[in-house]
């Protein structure tokens, strides 16, 4: 009896653990945080707002600790990043797992464009207004790192960029909002995949919320003052984008916002983001910006600069310490609610569990897939194509490009040519265990394109920077020696980036000078310029025949080069944020208002909004772009002259190639509102097509223009689309507008 009574006992016991077993498998992912969470004491609480460096490099002031191990072991820091590698990444979970409830760090990565394949800086790709390239970089970039052992990444940068003296905008998508939104949707999707979890994907990061394009003078980390109808229409729609996308994390900004720091701005985190747009990621704070409200002067000291952050949204403080070092006490003080506390811990071990770390704390440490992804060879081919869509024709006289492949002789010229880990361009990564043997220098590519047929000649001619004219003369001879000049000038890739921000924009040293000696030759020249931003390069612009901006491509920079310059691509970039003629027109974009004296043109300046010494046209507009091809826009035709709200009106345009090779045309639609309630931009784009055109075919494209694409904010911030009449406007460029109608909104 006994014997079987024991035998009942077991058999219930065993049902009891596959019951709960199998309910912990079918547990809510809110569930099992909820769960974890009553296991943490309120030190553990606070170490899961926490994020580290780690100890290889920094992308921001150091905090040294004597005992950052010892703080993992006992659950004290739940992030860390600048930690990349299977290797390095496992060593430090494993210490985590030592630690009483075993929460897996998250690994983060500034992983901005590329990972070790290097992809052209996100401004440069923003001028492919390809949106399915833009999200293949993403995906790539994704694939690589989550190999490679990271979970996060901080990009994509969605902030909009008007200012081109401020070195950050090289990460971003330009000026335009609605373009940005778009790319920033298309960003988050390919880091993030189809789903947070997936081993090749990683948690991506909208940064830096909010305004932050708009610092005060192109000036890094300044201050930015404006009102909140400019704040919603035209800074944060592509924020709301990523939280579309379902983001995962949002990082704050550095600035100041009408006077309350960003990390600190409980109406941004909490009040818009949070409740308002219900984003249910996590804030991390940008680095050390919880200690630097000190230095705005709105804080006194650590305690209170926790206090006001923490209260505020921002649920993980980086490299500051002033989490750890305050919210105990903040919380026995009554200052700080465990509420909140437990509001952050949840969001921040949500994303753990989504990820599947919980699970297997080491799931993106295969050492395996990480050598297999690293040199995955359909990564360059991708990185090729999308560098080859990213370059911009400024100018080509005479037809002077694509170059025949039957050029007997080149002279390729410049303090550029043969530099290799520059085209990288700034926030690239240095991978552990890898060389500069991947990157295609720009001299390699020409090599690999023309290989014997064609005789290359070099020569440095001088610095990027400096005022050394030695080469001058070198430089000559070579120039006298060649069929075509290739000269490759720029400024260096350190020179745009964090903490990068010029007073001054035109082509460092003395670059230019070293192109009107080769001009002097009376040989042809075509220039390539390389850039994070837009510079000033006024002698340039109007005296060489041809100009192609390269920006900073990635690894496959030769070879995207050279394929444009022999015509196997036919370049289709067209800008995304407006080149001034000099820095006294800054800022300067094309979306701009009419006021109430309008300057008509160059010669309308008396009592008139423009400069007496200055044009009041851009070098370059936004959306401008050449091809080796010509496309006529004909035939406008919209359904309809007057629409109700609930309505969608259609305007089609028969677009045609009329030159002699195959390219893409990317077509931009325009409207601006005549009459409204407040000011209106003189032009807003609300919508474009990258189409593909054979030599002599045509397409028929159609927009539908909708009670949305009408919308704006009111005086009361209230999303409206007014009654009255519209233009629309269709072109190659914000001033090239090819096709204009006019239609009515009605009530």
């Amino acid at each position: 009896m006994r014997k079987v009574t024991s035998k009942i006992l077991f058999i219930i016991i065993l049902n009891t653990i596959l019951v709960q077993a199998l309910t912990a498998q079918t547990k809510t992912i809110n569930q099992k945080v909820d769960s974890v969470l009553s296991l943490m004491t309120l030190d553990e609480k606070i170490g899961q707002l926490n994020q580290y460096n780690d100890d290889w490099t920094a992308t921001g002031p150091v905090t040294l600790d004597k005992d950052k191990r010892g703080q993992i072991q006992h659950g004290q820091v739940g992030s860390l990043l600048n930690c990349m590698g299977t290797e390095r990444t496992r060593s430090w979970q494993k210490i985590a797992m030592q630690s009483r409830l075993k929460i897996p760090l998250l690994f983060g990565q500034d992983v901005i464009h590329g990972f070790k394949t290097t992809f052209p800086i996100p401004l440069a790709e923003s001028c492919s207004w390809d949106l399915d390239a833009i999200e293949l970089s993403a995906r790539i970039a994704a694939t690589e790192a989550s190999a490679s052992g990271i979970h996060w990444t901080f990009a994509p940068m969605v902030d909009i960029c008007r200012d081109p003296r401020w070195g950050r905008v090289m990460e971003g998508a330009g000026e335009d909002t609605y373009l940005g939104s778009k790319i920033a949707y298309a960003r988050v999707k390919g880091f993030q995949g189809d789903k947070l979890g997936e081993l090749n994907s990683v948690m991506a990061c909208a940064k830096h919320f909010a305004a932050y394009g708009a610092a005060v003078g192109g000036r890094d980390y300044n201050s930015v003052d404006m009102s909140d109808r400019q704040l919603w229409e035209t800074y944060l729609p592509p924020f709301k984008a990523t939280v579309d996308a379902h983001i995962a994390t949002f990082m704050t900004s550095f600035n100041d916002l009408n006077g309350v720091p960003s990390t600190a701005n409980k109406y941004l985190l909490t009040d818009i983001l949070k409740n308002k747009w219900g984003f249910d990621g996590f804030v991390v704070s940008d680095w050390g910006a919880v200690g630097e409200m000190i230095e705005h002067g709105n804080v006194k000291n650590g305690y209170e600069a926790a206090q006001a952050a923490i209260n505020a949204g921002c649920d993980m403080d980086m490299e500051s310490r002033d989490y750890k070092n305050n919210l105990e006490q903040l919380v026995k003080d009554n200052k700080v609610s465990i509420t909140r506390i437990d509001d952050a811990v949840r969001r921040i071990l949500r994303k753990k569990f989504e990820l599947g770390l919980f699970a297997d704390p080491f799931r993106f440490c295969n050492a395996d897939r990480e050598q297999m992804e690293l040199n995955n060879p359909n990564h360059p081919i991708a990185a090729r194509n999308i560098a080859r869509e990213s370059i911009v024709l400024l100018k080509n006289q005479h037809h002077l490009l694509p170059l025949s492949k039957d050029t007997k002789t080149i002279a390729f010229i410049g303090p550029l040519v043969k530099a290799v880990k520059q085209n990288k361009g700034f926030w690239d990564v240095e991978v552990p265990g890898t060389d500069s043997s991947f990157i295609v220098s720009q001299w390699q590519g020409l090599e690999n394109k023309v290989g014997n047929k064609t005789k290359l000649l070099y020569a440095k001619g001088c610095d990027i920077d400096g005022n050394n004219r030695n080469g001058f003369a070198e430089a000559v001879k070579v120039a006298k020696q060649a069929d075509v000049v290739i000269l490759s000038i720029g400024e260096r890739r350190d020179l745009s980036g964090e903490a990068k921000s010029r007073s001054n924009i035109n082509i460092p040293g003395v670059q230019e000078e070293l192109l009107k000696a080769l001009l002097a030759t009376g040989k042809p020249v075509v220039v390539l310029i390389n850039a994070g931003r837009p510079l000033v390069f006024d002698f340039t612009a109007d005296n060489a025949p041809a100009i192609l901006y390269t920006w900073w491509l990635g690894s496959e920079a030769g070879n995207a080069i050279a394929d444009v310059l022999f015509g196997d691509y036919n370049p289709s970039a067209k800008l995304t944020m407006t080149f001034p003629l000099s820095v006294g027109q800054i800022p300067i974009y094309y979306n701009h208002f009419n006021t109430g004296r309008p300057a008509k043109n160059d010669n309308d300046r008396d009592y008139k909004s423009a400069y007496i010494d200055l044009s009041i046209y851009p070098r370059y507009e936004f959306g401008y772009g050449l091809s080796y091809t010509t496309f006529q826009y004909s035939k406008l035709q919209l359904n309809k002259k007057k629409i109700k709200s609930g309505e969608q009106l259609e305007a089609s345009a028969t677009i045609t190639n009329t030159g002699n090779y195959d390219g893409e045309e990317i077509v931009q639609l325009y409207l601006h509102d005549l009459v409204s309630s407040i000011v209106r931009p003189v032009m807003e784009l609300k919508d474009f097509r990258k189409i593909k055109l054979k030599a002599g075919e045509s397409k028929t494209i159609t927009f539908v223009i909708d009670k949305e694409k009408l919308s704006f904010f009111n005086q009361q911030l209230q999303w409206v689309a007014e009654p009255g009449e519209f233009e629309l406007m269709i072109g190659a460029s914000s001033r090239d507008i090819r096709l204009k109608d006019r239609f009515e909104l009605v009530e």
